[in-house]
């Protein structure tokens, strides 16, 4: 088993946009009017259509803003960050932007103070380090987010805080004139096909993916394929021990 360049086998672009939308905890919605941020967990959710539906304080801006919008639908611009959750360089791991409609939703259970708010999405791109990309709506209806999507940013930081030994033994699935110059290296991401490494040089980066021998097909699977991906590290005699952190 060994590492392979990130540009080998990955998610469809349609499935980043659900997973980063899944796992995201802030965005940012720009109207006409005014830019404002949204910081919170359960402030919007995805439909199995692929649709937001977002829940907002109904006192607030852009609650306001729908509400006097002509035939009640607001333009608006929704930007989600994908955000690496651990200190590596650049931690900016993707983007998305949603650009379409709000309009009122019929209310469901609504707690106080509170009002609900479907987009009309009109498109979707996704910005990655590779470049940027549309997404079909169609594509994004029939995708859905990676498993490890709610659960990804906490085993990150738990390998980086309580396990760096493992972080530095994985570096032995890497091909050796990878880690060449290489200072730091960090798990910059995780999904179900396996651990991406950001191997850091002086002034430079490069990521490479470590595939699981399967795909995890629930949660309670990672910690099982992280430890066979370290069996098979043990195993293998290439390669360097590196720091994975400062």
């Amino acid at each position: 088993m060994t590492a392979e360049d990130c540009a080998g086998e990955q998610a469809s672009a349609a499935e980043r946009v659900r997973t980063v939308l899944a796992a995201a905890e802030s965005f940012t919605a720009v109207t006409d009017a005014h830019t404002c941020d949204l910081v919170g967990g359960g402030l919007h959710s995805v439909g199995d259509d692929g649709r937001l539906l977002l829940r907002l304080p109904s006192d607030c801006r852009l609650a306001g803003e729908v509400a006097l919008a002509p035939r009640g639908t607001l333009p608006v611009v929704l930007k989600f960050t994908d955000v690496a959750p651990v200190a590596v360089r650049e931690r900016v791991r993707s983007r998305v932007t949603i650009a379409g409609w709000l309009a009122q939703a019929a209310p469901e259970c609504e707690e106080s103070g509170t009002a609900s708010f479907r987009t009309v999405t009109a498109h979707v791109a996704l910005e990655t380090p590779a470049g940027p990309v549309t997404v079909g709506l169609d594509e994004l209806a029939l995708a859905r987010p990676d498993v490890l999507a709610h659960h990804e940013a906490a085993m990150l930081t738990h390998l980086v805080d309580d396990h760096a030994e493992m972080v530095a033994l994985l570096t032995r699935l890497v091909d050796p004139r990878l880690l060449q110059g290489v200072v730091r290296v960090w798990p910059l991401a995780m999904d179900r096909r396996g651990v991406t490494l950001r191997l850091e040089r002086a002034h430079s980066h490069r990521d490479v993916s470590l595939p699981f021998p399967a795909p995890v097909r629930d949660p309670g699977q990672a910690g099982d394929r992280v430890r066979e991906l370290l069996a098979a590290a043990r195993a293998c005699r290439r390669g360097s021990r590196l720091p994975s952190r400062p």
